[in-house]
């Protein structure tokens, strides 16, 4: 193996990993990854302004 093939491996990993943490630390910070704007398609994410609103609603 190459020295540019392990220094490309390492960033691809590097990036995977970044990407795994940015999504742990969005989730603790409860703002969710299905990025819905009112859609009707995921009324079962707790992130959804809309959601929140039918689940304060029926209360």
């Amino acid at each position: 193996m190459q020295w540019y093939e392990i220094v490309l491996i390492a960033a691809a990993a590097a990036f995977v990993a970044g990407v795994i943490v940015w999504q742990i630390v969005r989730r603790i910070k409860g703002k969710g990854g299905c990025g819905c704007s009112g859609c009707s398609s995921c009324g079962s994410c707790s992130s959804c302004a809309s959601h929140k609103k039918e689940q304060s609603e029926k209360k």
